[in-house]
């Protein structure tokens, strides 16, 4: 009896203890990552262009462009809404596109992440807003289409009449004309728009209806962009296009088409894109495996090293074998070659003194490009963890995978204030950021008077500190020597654009400890994989 009674007496808080159940771990504090992410974010909001809602929280923002696209008889309801692309009021479509894309990528590969750092809902809005736009770019209920639209607005350099850089008004005070630019011949900007409705109706998977609508749009764009390109040579949608070439000219189309190619088969599983993705003649006309540096760099007018990406995760995570291997296996041969040519110690690129990469070679709006190909850097190292690889061999040298993030981390310590000038180059981030940004909404204020088009420039003109804060605006960036000048004339300094953010955006959240070991993993595997064919899966 005692012997029991002892065994009750001991075995019970044993007992007792197994049966309360644990408290699920507390995520880690937000890093600054995390705290960069939310402002970059916000970017965005204060991009929108059209009807904003209450919600969208930035008060010195309005409606605006209400009358886009009424010059577009075939579009309903007209080109309202999207994001107007840098610190000019122009809609420029592709880089726009290639800016949802970003979005949706990170989204796909780090949902649980912006689901830590409380940022998912937010971010999911703001592809939303630029799928919705994008989808009235052309006609996305067809099958068949002959044209899209290619931007809303339009400059010359060095122009004498009103338009959006010769006039500097707020968005909500544009009066110029603001025409709608259709193009009969875009095989790199219906790659792009495909690709990146392909990359949202991932994101979107949860949303049945919103998802295939998306797709329903990728695949008729698709459509168009690839139409009779294996037979002859198209024009790029920049081709001849004074409005455009100056701005946002494409060099190629090819690498589009394996970029939507891949994100159409990651989208519906149809193994005619992935066939079309892998193609030898396609990755030959594309220079896929051609090592030339400036091919090496992630942007919004060269996709390669983005299709390498996608392309060697489909090789690493499922291996499907015949007829897709050789390819595929070229395709991650390249991806693991421009994952070596970030390094410093290989001498691909050459750097600042103070850290920065020159990946656009000391020209203008160098950020961007580091923030693209930072997000690679570390997306690489997750996917090579994700499979149980250590690293990868740069010739002789093993690298592990940790060295990408290193690298990753610290082109983001440099924009974040680790710099020579100890600035900041994401606005309202740190304690010293430019304040003086080449942008119209967030120089002129919002006082209720409407300034003439040439009224307005006395704003850029101005000494002053920006009246707006552009919160989480990341600029142009600092010259080859580290040095920066905070004046709005210095526009490839100072000017922030979709892009540049996109890819911060993505770089942050790819970055970030927010969220690890508390169900946010390397990458979200079953997200990019939710509509391939289980047939893949054998081999």
């Amino acid at each position: 009896m005692g012997l029991a009674a002892g065994f009750v007496i001991v075995g019970l808080p044993v007992i007792v203890s197994k049966s309360i159940p644990r408290r699920a771990p507390r995520p880690p504090p937000p890093d600054q990552y995390a705290e960069a992410l939310r402002k970059a974010l916000l970017f965005f909001n204060a991009q929108k262009s059209g009807r904003l809602p209450r919600s969208n929280g930035i008060p010195w923002r309005g409606n605006s462009g209400l009358k886009d696209g009424s010059d577009a008889a075939d579009v309903k309801g007209g080109l309202v809404g999207g994001y107007y692309d840098a610190g000019d009021n122009i809609k420029f479509h592709f880089p726009m596109a290639f800016s949802m894309t970003l979005q949706s990528w990170s989204v796909v590969e780090y949902s649980a992440k912006y689901k830590a750092v409380g940022e998912y809902d937010h971010v999911r809005e703001l592809i939303r807003w630029g799928t919705d736009y994008l989808l009235r770019t052309f006609n996305s209920s067809a099958s068949t289409i002959g044209h899209v639209y290619a931007q809303v607005g339009a400059a010359k350099i060095n122009g004498g009449t009103p338009d959006d850089h010769y006039c500097w008004n707020r968005p909500e005070d544009m009066a110029y004309p603001r025409p709608s630019l259709a193009v009969s011949s875009a095989p790199d900007l219906g790659g792009e728009i495909a690709a990146a409705l392909a990359a949202a109706s991932i994101a979107f998977r949860d949303d049945d209806a919103y998802s295939k609508k998306l797709a329903h749009g990728a695949a008729t764009i698709y459509e168009f962009a690839t139409r009779g390109a294996s037979n002859q040579q198209q024009p790029t949608y920049s081709s001849h296009r004074p409005e455009i070439e100056p701005f946002y000219n494409s060099t190629s189309y090819w690498d589009e088409h394996v970029w939507c190619a891949a994100w159409m088969y990651y989208a519906t599983g149809n193994s005619s894109y992935i066939a079309a993705a892998t193609a030898p003649v396609l990755a030959e006309r594309a220079g896929a495996f051609d090592d030339i540096l400036d091919l090496s760099v992630f942007s919004w007018d060269n996709k390669l090293p983005g299709d390498g990406l996608l392309l060697s995760w489909l090789r690493m995570f499922l291996d499907p074998g015949y007829p897709y291997e050789e390819s595929l296996a070229g395709y991650h041969k390249a991806a693991a070659l421009d994952m070596c040519k970030c390094f410093r110690r290989f001498a691909a690129f050459n750097f600042t003194r103070g850290g920065l990469a020159l990946f656009n070679h000391g020209r203008g709006q160098p950020l961007q490009y580091v923030v693209a190909n930072a997000f690679l850097a570390a997306l690489y190292a997750d996917y090579l963890e994700a499979v149980n690889v250590p690293g990868w061999n740069c010739g002789p040298n093993f690298m592990p995978a940790d060295d990408l993030r290193a690298f990753a981390r610290s082109q983001l310590d440099y924009i974040l204030g680790d710099n020579p000038r100890k600035m900041s180059y994401v606005v309202g981030y740190g304690g010293r950021y430019p304040r003086h940004v080449h942008h119209r909404g967030a120089s002129t204020p919002r006082n209720r008077v409407t300034y003439s088009c040439t009224g307005g420039r006395r704003w850029r003109d101005t000494k002053k500190a920006d009246p707006n804060v552009l919160t989480g605006a990341m600029v142009g960036g600092p010259d080859r020597h580290d040095r920066f000048n905070d004046s709005r004339m210095a526009f490839g300094q100072t000017e922030p654009t979709l892009v540049g953010n996109a890819g911060l955006v993505a770089a942050l959240v790819a970055v970030t400890s927010s969220g690890r070991g508390v169900g946010a993993g390397a990458v979200d595997r079953n997200s990019m994989f939710s509509a391939v064919p289980p047939m893949l899966y054998a081999s």
